[in-house]
């Protein structure tokens, strides 16, 4: 078992949780979920013994294997993929290493009570090696970061060669092979592709222990987690169930709690209102002092801050003509330092139509973020053509976009630099609907989270009259709930959009057709990514 009882966590001048508690068994799969700066990070810090509590008790037995995979993986060099991996399990070495030693020792001669001892501890040690997977590690670790999308050439390339990304995968390949009895994951499909999103659903629905994990990829957390703890308000909440459940839930415990305050309200007045009309007669004087302290007594519901939630209205797009993309033929070659060139794909062919809201999908390396450049006008094609279509006014939203950011603008400034001729009341409703109150509207970029610093992006593509939306990895960095704004801000936009996202519920609310970059080829489906996806799963392939 894991986890809080009666816990206080002050930080920074406020209080995260007060009194509050959660449990977690063997078998549990817990979802935290709650607002940005609840304290979910910090629930994990608290549980590895990094951050104390204020009062309460932390429950964490001495005993227990603990494997936790932040955002922060840390300095990686000097060792080989396959290595960096194996080094996470330094414990199991050690282990095999004991249990080689005492091989050697049982085949010596000793006393009864000595052989005895070291019997029981070599059985001890073989069975926990066992239980722990150590001896098909090397196994193990090579099915795991195929999972994760290494192919059998990466794992004895340096660390030093991948990207940033890649080595977020590899340090959740050591957490992985850990094979710990409770699994702390922070953001865990951060970073992944859609296949190895799936992957890891499956790994993680095997696995026995304990799995505490934060995640916005609602699809995930639907199906892998059996709890959710909520973390919000001051208090810690859980729910037993997934995150449509929770939902529901929420929902209706919601409406019980301001059922319940209304009664309570009304027999607080009916009380003061007794209490006012005889403080003053000696003959009820009894009756009053009896409801004055009746009323001290009364524990007060109290009904939480509700979560403002914007609705932007858009303005009606400008129409473009039918034929929005035409890709014939294209193919796209990169040039290597080394002077090597590396093809991408070809013969990519293909025609967006006006209104499309298109799913572009492929396995990480395809050639996904490269077609979409090559669609904005961004990267010119090594061979055929991409033109566009008449009367097109393109939004083009990329990882890269957050870089071109003003640093030393405060938000409602770089919305400004876009729509110069927009009021501030309708810059600042925009802003609200991507979550950014008042006073936020004046914080500089400079000061933002990567999530924060997406939305004011996205803000600033659709305070725009664009009617053709191209979207690469828009929900990277962006919370549930800032999803469910753009993907509902996409569902009503009336113009045409081709995105890339890793997340099949924001992908399988908004989409009509997909197209898939397959073996340097592309395949057109007629229908939703829901539709493709289960075509894709009836058929046996996941992509």
């Amino acid at each position: 078992m894991i986890g809080l009882s009666n816990v206080t966590k002050n930080q920074g001048g406020r209080t995260l949780y007060s009194n509050s508690s959660f449990q977690a068994q063997p078998g549990d799969r817990i979802g935290l979920v709650g607002p940005n700066g609840a304290g979910k990070t910090t629930i994990f810090r608290i549980l590895t013994g990094e951050e104390s509590v204020d009062n309460g008790q932390i429950i964490r037995p001495t005993a227990l294997t603990l494997g936790y995979f932040s955002q922060d993986v840390g300095e990686m060099h000097g060792r080989s993929v396959l290595e960096e991996t194996m080094a996470g399990v330094e414990d199991l070495a050690k282990l095999r290493a004991r249990i080689s030693e005492m091989e050697v020792q049982l085949g010596e001669p000793m006393d009864d009570d000595a052989m005895s001892s070291l019997l029981e501890e070599y059985g001890d040690a073989q069975a926990t090696f066992e239980a722990r997977g150590g001896y098909d590690l090397d196994v193990r670790a090579q099915e795991i970061l195929s999972g994760l999308g290494f192919s059998i050439d990466d794992f004895q390339r340096s660390v030093e060669q991948f990207s940033g990304g890649w080595k977020m995968r590899i340090a959740l390949a050591r957490i992985l092979l850990l094979k710990p009895d409770a699994l702390l994951m922070d953001e865990p499909t951060n970073h992944l592709d859609l296949e190895s999103i799936m992957w890891l659903e499956e790994w993680l629905m095997e696995f026995k222990g304990i799995l505490i994990m934060t995640s916005h990829d609602r699809t995930f957390l639907n199906r892998v987690v059996n709890k959710i703890v909520e973390i919000a308000h001051g208090n810690i909440t859980t729910y037993s169930g997934n995150y449509d459940f929770y939902e529901r839930e929420r929902e209706i415990r919601k409406e019980q709690l301001l059922a319940s305050f209304r009664r309570q309200q009304e027999m607080l007045a009916k009380e003061e209102e007794f209490i006012a009309k005889f403080a003053a007669r000696a003959s009820h004087a009894a009756q009053v002092q009896s409801r004055v302290k009746k009323l001290d007594k009364i524990d007060r519901i109290e009904i939480p801050a509700e979560e403002k939630m914007v609705r932007f209205q858009f303005n009606k797009p400008p129409r473009s003509g039918d034929d929005v993309v035409k890709i014939s033929t294209v193919g796209k070659v990169w040039d290597s330092t080394d002077g090597r060139s590396k093809k991408v794909f070809s013969g990519v062919t293909g025609l967006v139509r006006r209104l499309d809201k298109i799913a572009l999908v492929g396995v990480n390396g395809a050639g996904k973020s490269t077609l979409l450049k090559i669609i904005a006008g961004q990267v010119e094609p090594s061979e055929g053509a991409c033109s566009l279509g008449a009367s097109l006014e393109v939004g083009y939203f990329s990882q890269h976009a957050l870089e071109v950011l003003k640093p030393n603008w405060t938000i409602l400034e770089q919305l400004q630099s876009v729509s110069p001729n927009a009021s501030i009341g309708t810059l600042k409703t925009l802003l609200g609907a991507f979550l950014f109150s008042d006073d936020d509207v004046n914080k500089k970029i400079s000061v933002l989270s990567g999530g924060e610093k997406s939305r004011v992006v996205l803000a600033c593509i659709l305070i725009r009259p664009v009617n053709f939306i191209i979207l690469d990895e828009p929900t990277n960095h962006l919370d549930i709930r800032s999803r469910e704004i753009l993907m509902e801000a996409l569902q009503d936009f009336e113009g045409t959009v081709i995105i890339v996202s890793h997340d099949r519920h924001f992908l399988s609310q908004i989409t009509n057709r997909v197209f898939r970059i397959d073996h340097g080829e592309m395949q057109i489906y007629e229908g939703s990514f829901k539709e493709y996806l289960s075509s894709s799963m009836h058929d046996g392939k996941a992509h």
